[in-house]
């Protein structure tokens, strides 16, 4: 039996701004429009982050609930919240010395509006892209505490590793409290990024696997350069991929592309290895989540056969 894989697409991000690429979708009717286009490419799932009218990150859960109801409107994608943030806006408060902070009764919003996935940040990294140096600091404690809120909300939580450590430490004794099938997101390249993250290489990832909680689904993200060779590894090694802006803006020859091309071409990838993309349902079924968020079985034909990243 083909197997299939979850493929997310990550449309925004929390630091990209459209003098980097114009490609980039920011407000919510944007983001909406991008979304349904790259379920129409074959996209089962989608990773949102939030922006505030200036383009700032925020976790707002008024406007994250404003683009998750629109793209529920137009089709059944599995919707993911962001409660990680970014560097700026409404993530970006003073802290101590010469270093701002992201203060997780602020991230936490982003669990609020409306979404059936939400990541968790269960760890303290020193992030830094072009201002201040920005300490996400989180306790267990803390983690506890946005897991059950999730919980009380119908929330799944999608639990990010920026290193082995975050897998052995917080994700391992938190998991260890809560039903499966657990959802881990392992996300490379980000050394450029976060203090303690990792870059890739086909042994790392190899570790980070082994490293998974019990009743574990994986999912790997690749930053810039290493996006094609880690979702290929990941596909090899029985897990699911995430492409989109917020991971690449640039295809392999240094062009700028927008969402749904990147969507195509995973979709490629894929099937080249021997896999299908599972369809939102599909994606629900492995995730342990409902079969649909608004009650309604799948249309697969809702889906473009446009091939949208040929080229």
């Amino acid at each position: 039996m083909t197997r299939k894989v979850i493929l997310t697409v990550a449309p925004t991000g929390g630091f990209l701004t459209k003098a980097q690429t114009p490609h980039v979708p920011t407000q919510p009717a944007e983001i909406v429009a991008d979304v349904v286009r790259c379920h129409g490419a074959g996209a089962s799932m989608v990773a949102l982050h939030a922006r505030r009218p200036d383009d700032q990150a925020t976790c707002d859960p008024a406007v994250y609930r404003a683009i998750n109801e629109g793209i529920r409107e137009r089709c059944d994608i599995v919707l993911g919240n962001s409660t990680g943030g970014g560097f700026d806006g409404d993530l970006a408060m003073p802290g101590t010395g010469s270093h701002r902070e992201s203060r997780v009764e602020e991230r936490s919003r982003g669990c609020e509006g409306g979404a059936e996935v939400c990541s968790v940040n269960a760890m303290t990294v020193l992030g830094q892209t072009s201002g201040p140096p920005v300490l996400m600091s989180t306790t267990r404690e803390e983690s506890r505490a946005l897991v059950a809120k999730m919980a009380g909300l119908g929330v799944k939580p999608e639990w990010e590793a920026f290193s082995p450590t975050h897998l052995t430490q917080d994700i391992a004794a938190l998991t260890a409290e809560l039903p499966g099938p657990h959802w881990v997101s392992l996300c490379f390249g980000l050394d450029t990024v976060f203090q303690g993250a990792v870059g890739f290489d086909v042994r790392t990832l190899q570790f980070m696997v082994d490293q998974l909680p019990p009743n574990a689904l994986f999912g790997v993200t690749g930053q810039g350069p290493v996006q094609v060779s880690a979702l290929a590894a990941a596909i090899v090694l029985g897990g699911h991929v995430r492409v989109g802006i917020e991971d690449s803006r640039w295809d392999a020859h240094g062009e700028l592309r927008p969402n749904a091309w990147f969507v195509a071409w995973a979709v490629r990838l894929i099937e080249a290895l021997g896999c299908a993309v599972a369809t939102p349902a599909e994606a629900r079924a492995l995730l342990g989540l409902p079969l649909t968020r608004s009650g309604r079985q799948e249309n697969a034909g809702e889906r473009s056969t446009t091939p949208v990243g040929s080229g």
